[in-house]
């Protein structure tokens, strides 16, 4: 029960406790960061609660688009009626909770506050500060902690990841969680590149600053999270000032300003403040 999963020993102790004893509430929010395990829990949970390997009795809701609206929660209600077929509780996730809107988690809440003696609903959060008080209040919190360093070499282990290179420490880029782990595994060299060009910032060498800058220029698509990275590693080698120049570069390009116009203030502004 819940043995293939990593961390957050004490979250296992309390499910495995409500499923041996049979001692369900109507409604639980586990909450936490992203990539800690939350909704891989909410589903064994899901299992064990129906006890059934089909999961018949179980329905899932997500996100449409950027938010869960109102008439996606009087949906799910609609099915909520309906009582389970296979199972003696029907079981409903809504995964990325917290986005959904005013309108829609005031709605819930009056099925939170009446539910049906068979259902089970399990609201995944990564912001609880975005859930509304009163939904909050009809709910179990459980919360989930960051993994540890421990945990997350035996994913790389159980998965065959070698992270060798001692410049990247892939550690504080997960900073306890596997949501990254995706975009370290593919942008590796990338990662090594910006690692070679804040070290190279040390040197003072003007023409190795315009070498190393191209992964900025090559790297469109991924650019954001290269950036946040990036401030990373200034933060650690105290380049403060050059943190806000990071900053307003990202806020440029998140509204859409030219690409090459963006990296090329960014990279001036570096110039103007370091030669």
């Amino acid at each position: 029960m819940f043995e293939d999963i990593l961390g957050n020993d004490d979250v296992k102790k309390y499910l495995t406790n409500c499923i041996e004893n049979k001692n369900f509430s109507h409604s639980y929010i586990f909450s936490g960061i992203k990539g800690v395990g939350k909704y891989t829990f909410a589903k064994d949970f899901a299992k064990c609660i129906l006890e059934d390997p089909m999961m018949q009795d179980y329905y899932e809701l997500e996100p449409d688009g950027k938010s869960i609206k109102v008439a996606q929660i009087r949906e799910l209600q609609n099915v909520i009626n309906i009582k389970p077929t296979f199972s003696e509780k029907s079981v409903y996730i809504i995964d990325d909770a917290d986005l959904m809107t005013t309108e829609a988690q005031n709605s819930l809440l009056k099925t939170l506050e009446e539910p049906p003696e068979y259902a089970v609903i399990i609201l995944i959060v990564h912001n609880e500060r975005s859930v509304l008080s009163t939904v909050k209040s009809r709910c179990v919190n459980i919360k989930f902690n960051k993994l540890s360093d421990k945990d997350i070499k035996k994913y790389f282990l159980k998965n065959d990841l070698n992270f060798e290179d001692k410049n990247i420490n892939v550690f504080k880029v997960l900073d306890g969680s596997l949501n990254d782990i995706d975009f370290i595994r593919d942008d590796y060299d990338e990662l090594l590149k910006l690692t070679v060009f804040v070290t190279n910032l040390k040197k003072n060498k003007v023409i190795n600053f315009f070498q190393d800058a191209s992964v900025f220029y090559d790297n469109h698509d991924k650019i954001i999270r290269l950036l946040e990275y990036l401030n990373m590693l200034l933060f650690e080698n105290s380049y403060f000032q050059l943190i806000e120049i990071v900053e307003k570069t990202k806020n440029k390009i998140l509204m859409n300003n030219n690409f090459e116009m963006c990296i090329d203030y960014m990279i001036l502004n570096f110039i103007e403040e370091l030669y």
